[in-house]
């Protein structure tokens, strides 16, 4: 479809359930590949290797600060290799950010993944092949990480991305089920409800990811809501 930022003529649109069904593919065909099976939550290490995986190389010590001090990640395309990825010392070098590290290499991966055929499109066509134009690098802040307005598209998509590798639709959605149903609850939880911070606390444990990230996840798959009248998710 167009694209109305002017970055490119035409972009990719993917509606969330073909994301979540890719998504789900990528990281369960990878965990079933090296154990036999896919469990969660899946382990930092583990995630290293899979964006390893679709990637010519993985800087997880990278001084990003030339992009700006709140850049967490970046992923530089290429015209005849797998794109680059690179995350801020900041996040590798502190346990205490783990979590932002998970969300950033998830991120990265979703524009490794999924945008990486736009810069083909563009370097095929002779365009913006010099290592210093910002132009072929997606710099990722950490507020467009995890909150990207869908006007963003390209961010946005890398964000559900990320929630889709590090929290699978499925096996999200059979946490929340098994939370739900045994108490009479067939619809979404308003967000502001005790049980939804309960709910976000089991995702947060079961996915090894931030409150916030747990939130979103479950906002945009409507778990959660923030209206009145909730949708009925469970039969």
């Amino acid at each position: 479809m167009p694209d109305r930022s002017g970055r490119f003529g035409r972009r990719p649109h993917f509606g969330q359930e073909e994301l979540d069904r890719e998504c789900e593919a990528i990281v369960g065909t990878f965990l079933r590949g090296r154990y036999g099976e896919a469990r969660y939550p899946i382990s930092t290490d583990d995630l290293t290797v899979l964006v390893e995986r679709y990637t010519s190389s993985l800087d997880l010590y990278a001084d990003l600060s030339a992009h700006g001090g709140d850049v967490e990640g970046m992923t530089e395309f290429f015209p005849d290799e797998l794109p680059a990825v690179a995350v801020s010392e900041r996040l590798s070098s502190d346990p205490r950010r783990e979590n932002r590290l998970r969300t950033t290499l998830a991120h990265e991966l979703g524009h490794a993944q999924f945008h990486r055929a736009l810069w083909a499109e563009r370097f095929s066509r002779g365009g913006l092949f010099d290592r210093a134009d910002p132009e072929t690098k997606a710099i990722c802040k950490r507020d467009s990480i995890l909150g990207a307005r869908e006007v963003d598209w390209m961010e946005w998509q890398a964000g559900y991305v990320s929630g889709a590798i590090l929290m699978p639709r499925s096996v999200l959605g059979r946490l929340v089920a098994e939370l739900c149903v045994p108490r009479g609850i067939h619809a979404a939880v308003h967000a502001e409800s005790p049980l939804a911070a309960e709910m976000v606390g089991r995702v947060v444990e079961a996915f090894r990811v931030s409150p916030d990230a747990a939130r979103i996840r479950l906002l945009k798959l409507d778990f959660l809501t923030t209206e009145r009248r909730a949708p009925t998710l469970f039969g």
